[in-house]
């Protein structure tokens, strides 16, 4: 707006400008292509494959889960559970062992009674390692694993 002195008065009136802006990316032409060339396309397909794997459209709702946050995968054969679980335990043993020496009084007790709570857990997954090895049991294995197919 300017002011322009009549009188006493003082009056508004609007000025107008044109402002003229000119940029590299404005085609004059809409039939001809954003893309300057065949790379630069293939980077914007796979820019909206990205966007549509990541970006859930609003229509879509994601899967419910089933409350459970592992699982295991049901043809993992008993071996390895008992492999992976009695290595679980080992580590579990010494985290709590390496607090005890950390800390005093009922505290190291407590952490001492879990160090020892593992390692006798880890013997009875080691006996049961080893009742896997003797015939009986590589029977009763069998048919379970029949079963369950």
């Amino acid at each position: 707006m300017c002011k322009s002195e009549v009188g006493s008065e003082f009056l508004l009136t609007p000025r107008i400008s044109a402002m003229n802006k000119t940029t590299a990316n404005n085609p004059k032409n809409e039939a001809t292509s954003p893309y300057e060339s065949l790379d630069s396309k293939k980077l914007h397909e796979a820019a909206e494959r990205a966007l549509d794997h990541h970006l859930v459209p609003p229509n879509q709702t994601p899967p419910k889960r089933s409350g459970q946050l592992f699982s295991v995968c049901p043809d993992i054969n008993t071996e390895a559970l008992l492999a992976n679980a009695s290595e679980d335990l080992l580590s579990i043993s010494a985290i709590a062992a390496d607090l005890a020496d950390d800390v005093d009084g009922s505290r190291r007790s407590v952490a001492l009674a879990l160090s020892r709570m593992a390692d006798g857990v880890h013997l009875l997954i080691e006996r049961a390692l080893d009742h896997l090895d003797e015939p009986d049991m590589a029977a009763i294995l069998a048919r379970q694993q029949r079963r369950a197919c």
